[in-house]
Protein backbone atom coordinates (compact mmCIF):
# COMPACT_ATOMS: atom_id res chain seq x y z
CA UNK A 1 0.00 0.00 0.00
CA UNK A 2 1.17 3.86 -1.20
CA UNK A 3 2.49 5.86 1.58
CA UNK A 4 1.96 9.10 0.80
CA UNK A 5 2.53 12.80 2.45
CA UNK A 6 0.67 15.45 1.92
CA UNK A 7 2.27 19.25 2.20
CA UNK A 8 -0.04 22.13 1.62
CA UNK A 9 2.05 25.21 -0.30
CA UNK A 10 0.58 27.61 2.93
CA UNK A 11 1.66 24.82 5.93
CA UNK A 12 5.04 25.73 4.50
CA UNK A 13 7.89 26.85 7.25
CA UNK A 14 8.17 30.76 5.58
CA UNK A 15 10.63 33.48 7.28
CA UNK A 16 10.31 36.86 5.42
CA UNK A 17 13.65 38.63 6.28
CA UNK A 18 12.80 41.94 4.25
CA UNK A 19 15.61 41.13 1.82
CA UNK A 20 14.86 37.39 1.13
CA UNK A 21 11.64 35.85 1.31
CA UNK A 22 11.81 31.96 2.09
CA UNK A 23 9.58 28.90 1.99
CA UNK A 24 10.62 26.17 3.38
CA UNK A 25 9.20 22.68 2.74
CA UNK A 26 11.33 20.80 4.96
CA UNK A 27 12.61 22.01 8.62
CA UNK A 28 15.38 24.45 7.88
CA UNK A 29 17.35 27.42 10.12
CA UNK A 30 14.68 28.87 12.65
CA UNK A 31 12.25 26.35 11.34
CA UNK A 32 11.28 23.20 12.60
CA UNK A 33 8.64 20.72 12.21
CA UNK A 34 9.52 17.78 13.05
CA UNK A 35 7.20 15.84 10.58
CA UNK A 36 9.73 17.55 7.87
CA UNK A 37 12.53 17.15 8.38
CA UNK A 38 13.58 15.27 5.15
CA UNK A 39 11.81 12.92 2.87
CA UNK A 40 14.28 10.30 2.29
CA UNK A 41 17.22 11.78 1.38
CA UNK A 42 15.86 15.05 0.29
CA UNK A 43 16.84 17.18 3.03
CA UNK A 44 16.38 20.75 1.55
CA UNK A 45 13.68 22.44 -1.06
CA UNK A 46 13.70 26.38 -0.10
CA UNK A 47 11.66 28.57 -2.41
CA UNK A 48 13.55 31.56 -1.83
CA UNK A 49 12.69 35.18 -3.50
CA UNK A 50 16.07 37.38 -2.90
CA UNK A 51 15.63 41.19 -3.29
CA UNK A 52 17.44 43.38 -6.02
CA UNK A 53 21.27 43.04 -5.36
CA UNK A 54 21.13 41.25 -1.79
CA UNK A 55 22.06 37.09 -1.61
CA UNK A 56 23.66 35.07 0.21
CA UNK A 57 27.58 36.07 1.47
CA UNK A 58 30.59 33.50 0.52
CA UNK A 59 29.65 30.48 3.18
CA UNK A 60 30.84 27.09 3.25
CA UNK A 61 29.21 23.67 2.63
CA UNK A 62 30.26 19.89 2.78
CA UNK A 63 29.24 16.56 1.82
CA UNK A 64 26.21 17.55 0.36
CA UNK A 65 24.90 17.70 -3.07
CA UNK A 66 23.14 21.08 -3.86
CA UNK A 67 21.08 21.76 -6.28
CA UNK A 68 19.72 25.34 -8.25
CA UNK A 69 16.83 26.17 -10.36
CA UNK A 70 16.24 29.52 -11.34
CA UNK A 71 12.67 30.24 -11.96
CA UNK A 72 12.27 33.70 -12.33
CA UNK A 73 15.52 36.90 -12.70
CA UNK A 74 18.87 36.69 -12.46
CA UNK A 75 21.22 34.56 -9.63
CA UNK A 76 24.97 35.00 -9.79
CA UNK A 77 26.97 32.77 -8.17
CA UNK A 78 30.92 32.29 -6.95
CA UNK A 79 33.00 29.81 -5.49
CA UNK A 80 36.32 29.11 -3.88
CA UNK A 81 36.87 26.33 -7.21
CA UNK A 82 36.98 29.71 -9.25
CA UNK A 83 33.12 29.65 -11.18
CA UNK A 84 31.74 32.90 -11.05
CA UNK A 85 28.57 32.43 -13.23
CA UNK A 86 24.86 33.75 -13.74
CA UNK A 87 22.24 31.07 -13.52
CA UNK A 88 19.05 32.20 -15.90
CA UNK A 89 15.33 30.74 -16.28
CA UNK A 90 15.65 27.17 -17.74
CA UNK A 91 19.68 26.57 -16.19
CA UNK A 92 20.30 24.61 -13.15
CA UNK A 93 23.22 24.33 -11.21
CA UNK A 94 24.54 21.49 -9.22
CA UNK A 95 27.14 21.54 -7.17
CA UNK A 96 28.72 18.74 -5.10
CA UNK A 97 30.35 20.37 -1.81
CA UNK A 98 32.21 17.15 -1.23
CA UNK A 99 35.20 17.52 1.38
CA UNK A 100 34.24 21.57 1.36
CA UNK A 101 33.26 24.60 -0.48
CA UNK A 102 32.45 28.01 0.10
CA UNK A 103 30.43 29.89 -2.76
CA UNK A 104 28.15 33.52 -2.76
CA UNK A 105 25.18 33.98 -4.19
CA UNK A 106 23.15 37.12 -5.19
CA UNK A 107 20.20 38.43 -7.32
CA UNK A 108 22.52 39.89 -10.45
CA UNK A 109 19.74 42.60 -11.10
CA UNK A 110 19.57 45.62 -9.27
CA UNK A 111 15.89 46.08 -9.96
CA UNK A 112 14.15 42.80 -10.36
CA UNK A 113 14.33 40.24 -7.72
CA UNK A 114 15.15 36.45 -8.20
CA UNK A 115 13.03 33.82 -7.48
CA UNK A 116 15.15 30.21 -7.00
CA UNK A 117 14.20 26.60 -6.16
CA UNK A 118 17.54 25.32 -4.11
CA UNK A 119 17.68 21.28 -3.01
CA UNK A 120 20.16 19.56 -0.71
CA UNK A 121 20.29 15.78 -1.07
CA UNK A 122 22.76 13.84 1.36
CA UNK A 123 25.11 12.09 -1.05
CA UNK A 124 25.86 8.19 -1.00
CA UNK A 125 29.60 9.02 -0.90
CA UNK A 126 31.15 11.07 1.45
CA UNK A 127 34.57 13.05 1.33
CA UNK A 128 34.66 13.25 -2.67
CA UNK A 129 36.63 16.18 -4.24
CA UNK A 130 33.79 19.31 -4.68
CA UNK A 131 32.42 20.05 -8.27
CA UNK A 132 30.64 22.00 -10.44
CA UNK A 133 28.31 21.74 -13.19
CA UNK A 134 25.61 24.09 -14.91
CA UNK A 135 23.49 23.38 -17.94
CA UNK A 136 20.54 24.84 -19.75
CA UNK A 137 17.41 22.79 -20.44
CA UNK A 138 14.87 23.26 -23.50
CA UNK A 139 11.42 23.92 -21.89
CA UNK A 140 10.06 22.59 -25.27
CA UNK A 141 11.77 19.40 -24.14
CA UNK A 142 9.80 18.68 -20.97
CA UNK A 143 6.13 19.40 -22.65
CA UNK A 144 3.73 16.26 -21.66
CA UNK A 145 7.10 14.07 -21.04
CA UNK A 146 9.76 14.15 -18.39
CA UNK A 147 12.66 16.01 -18.42
CA UNK A 148 15.65 14.69 -16.40
CA UNK A 149 17.58 17.64 -15.14
CA UNK A 150 19.28 15.65 -12.34
CA UNK A 151 20.60 11.53 -12.35
CA UNK A 152 23.41 9.80 -10.72
CA UNK A 153 27.09 10.19 -11.29
CA UNK A 154 27.27 6.47 -12.20
CA UNK A 155 24.28 6.60 -14.11
CA UNK A 156 24.25 6.72 -18.00
CA UNK A 157 21.12 9.00 -18.28
CA UNK A 158 21.01 12.50 -19.12
CA UNK A 159 21.23 15.26 -16.61
CA UNK A 160 23.45 17.08 -14.54
CA UNK A 161 24.88 14.46 -12.03
CA UNK A 162 24.66 13.81 -8.35
CA UNK A 163 26.59 11.49 -5.81
CA UNK A 164 23.33 9.93 -5.03
CA UNK A 165 20.85 7.55 -6.34
CA UNK A 166 18.30 10.11 -7.45
CA UNK A 167 17.18 11.49 -10.15
CA UNK A 168 15.13 15.00 -10.62
CA UNK A 169 12.52 15.65 -13.71
CA UNK A 170 10.68 18.90 -14.67
CA UNK A 171 6.94 18.38 -16.43
CA UNK A 172 5.15 20.91 -18.22
CA UNK A 173 1.89 19.29 -18.58
CA UNK A 174 -0.97 20.34 -20.18
CA UNK A 175 -4.60 20.18 -18.98
CA UNK A 176 -5.80 16.42 -19.75
CA UNK A 177 -2.17 14.91 -20.20
CA UNK A 178 -0.76 12.35 -18.12
CA UNK A 179 2.44 11.35 -17.22
CA UNK A 180 3.70 8.47 -15.54
CA UNK A 181 6.49 7.56 -12.99
CA UNK A 182 7.64 4.46 -12.44
CA UNK A 183 10.76 4.61 -9.93
CA UNK A 184 14.11 2.83 -10.29
CA UNK A 185 13.71 0.53 -7.31
CA UNK A 186 10.96 -0.35 -4.82
CA UNK A 187 12.83 1.54 -2.44
CA UNK A 188 12.77 4.87 -4.10
CA UNK A 189 9.57 7.67 -3.51
CA UNK A 190 8.95 10.65 -5.26
CA UNK A 191 8.30 13.98 -4.04
CA UNK A 192 6.09 16.37 -6.33
CA UNK A 193 6.54 20.05 -6.14
CA UNK A 194 4.28 22.21 -7.95
CA UNK A 195 5.64 25.06 -9.50
CA UNK A 196 2.43 26.08 -11.16
CA UNK A 197 -0.95 24.54 -12.44
CA UNK A 198 -3.44 22.32 -10.92
CA UNK A 199 -3.10 18.34 -11.29
CA UNK A 200 -4.60 15.13 -10.36
CA UNK A 201 -1.56 12.64 -8.78
CA UNK A 202 -3.45 9.52 -8.35
CA UNK A 203 -5.86 10.56 -5.84
CA UNK A 204 -4.73 13.72 -4.57
CA UNK A 205 -5.00 16.94 -6.17
CA UNK A 206 -1.93 19.16 -6.36
CA UNK A 207 -2.16 23.37 -6.39
CA UNK A 208 0.36 25.76 -7.05
CA UNK A 209 3.43 24.88 -4.36
CA UNK A 210 1.80 22.35 -3.26
CA UNK A 211 3.83 18.92 -3.02
CA UNK A 212 2.98 14.76 -2.39
CA UNK A 213 5.39 12.32 -1.11
CA UNK A 214 4.50 9.01 -2.64
CA UNK A 215 6.38 5.54 -1.98
CA UNK A 216 5.67 1.72 -1.69
CA UNK A 217 4.22 2.13 -5.21
CA UNK A 218 4.77 0.37 -8.65
CA UNK A 219 3.72 3.53 -10.55
CA UNK A 220 1.55 6.95 -10.18
CA UNK A 221 -0.48 8.91 -12.73
CA UNK A 222 -0.34 12.86 -12.88
CA UNK A 223 -3.33 14.30 -14.90
CA UNK A 224 -2.90 17.58 -16.01
CA UNK A 225 -6.08 20.05 -14.70
CA UNK A 226 -4.79 23.02 -15.43
CA UNK A 227 -1.63 23.87 -17.61
CA UNK A 228 0.70 22.84 -15.06
CA UNK A 229 4.86 22.97 -13.70
CA UNK A 230 5.93 20.31 -12.04
CA UNK A 231 9.13 19.28 -10.35
CA UNK A 232 9.48 15.35 -9.14
CA UNK A 233 12.02 14.21 -7.22
CA UNK A 234 13.11 10.88 -7.33
CA UNK A 235 15.05 9.65 -4.15
CA UNK A 236 15.79 6.58 -1.84
CA UNK A 237 13.84 6.49 0.69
Amino acid sequence: MANTVFHAADKRGHANHGWLNAHHSFSFANYHDPAKVHFGVLRVLNDDIVAPGMGFGKHPHDNMEIITIVLDGVLEHADNMGHTETIVPNEVQVMSAGTGVYHSEYNHSKDKSVNLIQSWIFPNKKAVKPRYEQTKFAPEDRVNQLQILVSPIDNADPGLKIHQDAWIYRTTLEAGKTVTLTPHSKDHGFYIFMLDGKINAGEQVLGRKDALGISDIDSVILTGVDTSDILIYEVPM
